[in-house]
């Protein structure tokens, strides 16, 4: 039952998240739904996609959680989530897809966004799904899919000179709509963890 699997996987996290100290918010609202997967911060603000998955009630909850950043929507058509084309590939760039609902999401980000991001433009959407690290040691840091599965997005993201690239292959979570964000949980490491 994929109901029992969800609650299994939120209790498992829960603890995780729990055992590291880290303060966890819960959404009581049997009307609000909020998938991470639409749910993009950029450092300044929050863009939240309106999706199968995610509702306005969602939206609201995130705002008042995180009362010192604005939090916009964003409707998504043709795609499972925001981030299914689009993630954030550097402190102020946006990586993007080039499809035409890509497109349209984007334009909504730029116009309600005070910010002007910078934008990587990928010609594959699911590509444009990265995870950007800002590591310490190693500086700027973006995990992004292989060359073998789309080597002209892949050629995009070679010209981000001053990234340590990392290719993840990722096509068979891929077919369970797991993107490279859907199958991570990033914490910043304080020295208290």
């Amino acid at each position: 039952n994929e109901h029992l699997l969800i609650w299994g996987f939120v209790e498992t996290m829960k603890r995780v998240l729990e055992s590291l100290n880290l303060n966890i918010v819960e959404m009581v609202d049997e009307n609000a739904t909020l998938d991470g997967g639409d749910v993009l911060f950029t450092g300044r603000e929050f863009f939240v996609g309106l999706s199968r998955r995610t509702n306005q009630r969602g939206a609201e909850i995130l705002a008042d959680t995180f009362k010192d950043y604005a939090v916009s929507t964003v409707p998504v058509h043709d795609s499972l989530h925001l981030k299914s084309f689009c993630s954030m590939a550097g402190p102020n760039l946006i990586a993007i897809g080039s499809s035409d609902a890509a497109q349209k999401a984007l334009k909504t980000m730029q116009q309600m966004s005070d910010h002007r991001y910078d934008k990587l433009t990928v010609p594959d959407d699911a590509a444009a799904n990265c995870i950007y690290l800002n590591i310490p040691s190693k500086g700027h840091v973006l995990l992004h899919r292989a060359p073998e599965e789309y080597p002209e997005s892949a050629k995009v993201f070679e010209k981000l000179k001053d990234h340590m690239l990392i290719p993840i292959a990722n096509t068979e979570l891929e077919k369970v709509d797991g993107s490279l964000t859907c199958c991570s949980v990033l914490i910043n490491k304080t020295s208290e963890l």
